[in-house]
């Protein structure tokens, strides 16, 4: 990772993100700590890594899809920002001993637990279902996960928005912290139930985000 590319990436994406999109966040301080722990981000485009990053003043270590790794520039750019590959579709053993690795370093690792850009019945928001790799790996380094459900960046996949005069919208909400519970005799008892508190979590996040911003559900993909 480059830290000097990562803090210029930063200050400039923050730049970018004030003069060109309005933003709502809620209990920003869900983050402001210290020691390793997990970010389980819901993903509606391939934007709330930036818009999400913004507001974390530490590097957040993204998972990222091995498919965005194979072309060399954009290997490049994504090892010096500090993310690395997962395959979702074959083996993940070493991206999720890679995040293990990271967290029990101390440093903050962000994930989407929902496999993909996820919208409808299939969004964590409204229930879906979600990977449990995010929740192996909090059990295994007995770290906390914070849930954050961000709204709106599908609308930013144009350039319309991201011109000046802040014509873009998102909002954004920091859930509360999910942590692993005293382990059982069984790891994958463990993660499961872990993950059904983190699924509620996201439920709770985003009504929270609904009633305070006055958003309705049909608002939203």
């Amino acid at each position: 990772m480059g830290v000097l590319f990562y803090r210029f990436g930063h200050v400039l994406c923050r730049f970018i993100r004030i003069q060109c999109v309005r933003q709502v966040v809620l209990a920003p301080e869900q983050v402001d700590r210290k020691g390793g722990f997990l970010l389980a981000c819901t993903h509606l485009s391939h934007l709330e890594p930036m818009i999400v990053g913004c507001h974390i003043w530490r590097p957040v270590r993204w998972m990222a899809r091995i498919e965005f790794f194979r072309p060399r520039w954009g290997a490049a750019l994504l090892h010096w920002g500090g993310a690395f590959p997962v395959d979702r579709f074959g083996q993940s053993a070493p991206a999720v001993r890679r995040a293990v690795s990271l967290v029990n370093a101390g440093e903050l690792v962000g994930m989407f637990p929902e496999g993909g850009v996820a919208q409808g019945a299939r969004s964590a928001v409204r229930g879906g279902a979600i990977k449990e790799g995010v929740c192996t790996i909090a059990v295994e380094t007995r770290s906390p996960v914070i849930p954050v459900v961000v709204l709106g960046t599908e609308k930013l996949n144009r350039v319309g928005p991201w011109l000046p005069f802040r014509r873009g919208k998102v909002w954004i909400a920091f859930g509360d912290e999910v942590k692993p519970r005293e382990r059982s005799a069984s790891r994958r008892a463990d993660r499961k139930e872990m993950a059904q508190r983190l699924r509620n979590e996201f439920v709770r996040t985003y009504q929270r985000l609904l009633n305070e911003t006055g958003l309705k559900d049909d608002d939203v993909p």
